[in-house]
Parts: C-alpha cells; structure tokens; sequence
C-alpha cells in the first residue's frame, strides 16, 4: 500500500512539473480524450481534491446520476474558471492526497492519474517515461480485468506484446508498442500513427 502511494506521489509531482511549463497556447491544446483540452483533463484529474463527498454527490444529482455526463459538465466548467496556475497548483498541493475512486482502491487512483496524464503529454509530444514498476499496477492481467471491461475496446484476435518490459495481453495478432502506449489503446484513445505496430494497429490509432 505504501510502495503504491508512493507511486501516486510521484505521478502527481512530475505532472504538476510537466504542467508548469507549458505554454497558454499548450493548455487549450486537444488531449486524448475527445472534446478536453489539457485545461478540461486537468479539472477532472483535480475534481477529487477540490470536491467534498458531499459536493461531488449534489453535482452528480444535477445530472441525474449520470457520472459520465456530470464529469463532462463539471470538468468544462471548472477548466473555464480555474487559470492554468490554479490546476498546477491543484495538481501539487495534492501529491499525497488519500483519494481512492470507488471500487479501486488506490491501484485506481494510480490507475486515473497516469492515464489522464498521459492523455495530455502524448499530443503534445511531451516525453514522458513512466517505470515499468509503476506501469505494473496500472496494465491489465487479463481481458477480464476492470480496465478492459470498463473501456469495452474490442480486443478480439489481438496480442498485446510491449516492447520495453516483460507483458503481454490476450492472444491472437501481436500489436507491439511501449507499455504505456499500450495501456492507452486497451483505454480506447487513439493513438498518432506509428506508435503501434502490427496488423491491428489501424483499429487502434488516428487515421
């Protein structure tokens, strides 16, 4: 528990490093996940941290419970409010916040800051090398896991081979790329051409 806590630590204070030097320009720029911008990515991945328990239901009761639209609705407000400074700030001042999505204990909140981290820097073409060890608790064991069925992208015929570690996923054709890139196909964002190879990397990138 403790060795995962660390690792969300050092997520959290190398993307508020990250952060902290893009430019104006950068934080409207489109991130993997469709319609945010980097400012809209980091509301949501702050949401946790500047919302009570008791705000985040009343905000989720204005959507009628639908979380996916609330997360939307909140992160777009919040994004045009907050100033780049602001979302940094939010970013750093929680490294060690305790926050743990529901069901996932803090492998998810692991899980949530890697992915939207990466989300922002790979548009951009941030270098961004997360450790293997780290990468570990985030990629899926197997087609059942959480991940998987969460983000419902069709795995069907496909290997997952990752070329800078020891994992592999499913069976079938091998598609191979770094774990990361990997990890964010298997969550459904489509990646730039070329960062995936094998006969399935079409499905899998942008056109």
């Amino acid at each position: 528990m403790d060795e995962i806590r660390d690792m969300i630590a050092a997520t959290r204070t190398e993307l508020a490093a990250m952060l902290g030097d893009l430019s104006a320009g950068e934080w409207d720029a489109p991130t993997l996940c469709a319609g945010w911008r980097v400012r809209e990515v980091v509301a949501h991945i702050t949401m946790p941290f500047r919302y009570s328990g008791r705000r985040f239901m009343l905000e989720l009761a204005r959507s009628r419970g639908d979380f996916t639209a609330m997360s939307d609705r909140v992160a777009r407000r919040d994004a045009s409010a907050m100033s780049p400074a602001e979302l940094t700030q939010a970013v750093a001042d929680n490294v060690n916040h305790p926050w743990k999505p529901p069901g996932g204990g803090f492998a998810g909140a692991l899980s949530h800051d890697v992915i939207h981290g990466l989300d922002i820097v790979v548009p951009l073409g941030m270098p961004w090398a997360i450790p293997s060890e780290r990468l570990r608790h985030v990629l899926p064991e197997s087609a059942t896991s959480r991940p998987v069925r969460f983000f419902g992208v069709d795995l069907d015929g496909i290997e997952f081979v990752a070329s800078d570690m020891e994992w592999t996923l499913g069976s079938g054709e091998p598609l191979t790329g770094t774990g990361q890139d990997l990890l964010l196909a298997i969550c459904g964002r489509k990646l730039p051409q070329g960062r995936l190879k094998g006969v399935s990397s079409d499905r899998l990138t942008v056109g």
